[in-house]
């Protein structure tokens, strides 16, 4: 009896063993380091970034249904020159008290059935020729620096939009470029020219699908 009880002892304790491995391997993993992955990873559904030539821009937007799309961006200057980025409107909004100097404008917009695409850029001239010309107004980021900007979009359109996307311009700096006095407690500003309509790198987001609350891959 004595060398029959051993090898079946032997068995259960295998069994044992192998049931506890099993039992804790498909437990959650509750640990800081697991909860703090598992949020990164759904907030990365919601982030898009854009590598350009000499810049990187990253782009968070949060949106409920019924309120407004709200954005809020970094770019960074890889480059070896200053960058500037077409996020303060125009000339014309400011002179006509649309826009604040300084703050983040308005974006415009085009829409094409349910996709609608949201752009900080400088804008061409258009016809018939307005009395103030909206030259863009841009910001300064010095190389390695980062520039910080947040909008929000009411989505009001006739037409039902599924899918958004957002396109930030940006040139190098040129001698084109003319710094303004800054209005109080408001960031420099700077006027660029028309022609930069023409010369601008577009850092565009992917598609943003409403619905779900995510990028597309």
């Amino acid at each position: 009896m004595k060398y029959l009880l051993q090898p079946v002892n032997a068995l259960m304790l295998t069994m044992l063993v192998t049931g506890y491995a099993l039992a804790t391997a498909s437990m959650p993993d509750d640990s800081p380091a697991a909860a703090e992955k598992s949020a990164m990873s759904a907030e990365a559904r919601n982030i898009a970034r854009i590598e350009g030539a000499d810049a990187v821009l990253e782009a968070r937007f949060d949106y409920a249904e019924g309120g407004p799309l709200k954005v809020a961006y970094t770019l960074r200057n890889e480059g070896k020159a200053p960058l500037m980025a077409f996020d303060r409107g125009n000339r014309h909004a400011v002179m006509t008290k649309k826009l604040v100097q300084g703050e983040v404008a308005q974006p415009t917009f085009s829409q094409e059935e349910g996709d609608l695409t949201l752009s900080h850029r400088a804008l061409p001239l258009t016809k018939p020729h307005p009395i103030i010309p909206p030259t863009p107004l841009a910001s300064r980021v010095e190389p390695g620096a980062t520039l910080e900007g947040a909008f929000e979009f009411s989505i009001l359109t006739d037409v039902p939009v599924e899918r958004v996307r957002w396109c930030l311009g940006v040139v190098p700096f040129a001698d084109d470029f003319k710094a303004l006095e800054p209005e109080p407690n408001k960031p420099e500003v700077w006027l660029g020219s028309l022609s930069h309509a023409e010369s601008q790198q577009l850092l565009c987001t992917a598609w943003f699908d409403l619905p779900t609350g995510e990028f597309e891959s």
